[in-house]
């Protein structure tokens, strides 16, 4: 598996991750004697998502860079 398959992957299961965060984060907060900092459990996975979001996103241009080099050398 390449590694671009494989951070999609990884990408894929956080976000899955994130969504369940959310959701917990949503109903614990209906309750009454809530916890504030129970907001804040979203935060690590969407940094994580954020990371490897920004990567695919400038994978093609980094794939474009490349052939470049390669065709040029």
């Amino acid at each position: 598996m390449s590694s671009t398959k494989g951070i999609r992957k990884f990408h894929r299961v956080v976000s899955m991750f994130f969504m369940a965060t959310v959701v917990f984060t949503a109903v614990a907060l209906t309750v009454d004697n809530s916890v504030v900092w129970v907001s804040y459990v979203p935060l690590l996975p969407l940094f994580v998502l954020m990371g490897t979001g920004v990567y695919m996103w400038f994978l093609p241009t980094i794939a474009k860079r490349r052939a470049r080099r390669a065709a040029a050398a």
